[in-house]
């Protein structure tokens, strides 16, 4: 289940909540003063900002925040308000404040498709690989492929990022968490178990990039001489 943080004062925006976790997500209530918790920024897919409490200068700063980690950025604003809505404001889409809940619903959807390509099933398609994210379920060629809890958010932070190179340290924060002790080596051992599970049949999804660290590679194409015919 996607978390949605929904993060407002105000109840016409809190009420949303309900309406958001019968469409499928969790939803709870998060005040604004709260967005500068690491640990939040660890915990959340979609984070939808009420523009009457979140001044337009700080939206810059929380984007950058949470735009590390993945996390797509919605804002709620007034019709009093869309006279605010700059083109370059950080954010991957807005919706009216008298717009109904399902309309809101089907904004995160898309923003989800649009910045991690995860279709209507909830589903992140790498190619020939497949991250169920409500069942937490991993196939590569439709066969299901059995990982630890860590090798799955591992490999489903990286497909959720697809193309982009986290560094292990980076890794280390976003998966483990701040209060994690472990040594780079961590993030090592797992790519190397995650690799021998669903690099098979020719497939090569996991880029190692020298001195950086590592990445899913987007459009995750057979290794080269595994093409079909070759």
């Amino acid at each position: 289940m996607r978390t949605v943080f929904l993060v407002t004062r105000h109840a016409d925006v809190a009420r949303l909540g309900s309406d958001l976790e019968r469409a499928g997500f969790n939803a709870p209530v998060i005040a604004p003063e709260r967005l500068a918790s690491d640990e939040l920024q660890n915990r959340v897919d979609v984070a939808v900002l009420d523009f009457r409490d979140i001044p337009p200068a700080a939206f810059s700063i929380i984007a950058t925040a949470y735009g590390e980690n993945g996390v797509v950025m919605l804002a709620i604003v007034t019709p009093e308000q869309l006279d605010r809505v700059s083109a370059d404001l950080p954010v991957d889409d807005f919706v009216l404040l008298t717009a109904p809940a399902e309309e809101l619903a089907r904004r995160i959807e898309r923003a989800l498709w649009r910045k991690h390509g995860v279709d209507t099933e909830n589903c992140i398609r790498c190619g020939a690989l497949a991250i169920d994210l409500t069942n937490y379920r991993v196939t590569v060629d439709d066969e299901p492929v059995v990982l630890t809890f860590k090798e799955y958010e591992l490999l489903r932070f990286l497909a959720m990022n697809a193309g982009r190179v986290f560094t292990r340290e980076q890794l280390l924060n976003r998966v483990w968490g701040y209060d994690y002790f472990g040594g780079a080596r961590t993030v090592d051992v797992h790519i190397r178990r995650i690799r021998a599970k669903i690099e098979v049949n020719g497939h090569a999804f996991i880029e190692t990039v020298r001195n950086v660290g590592y990445r899913l590679v987007a459009d995750a194409r057979k290794a080269p001489g595994e093409q079909a015919g070759g």
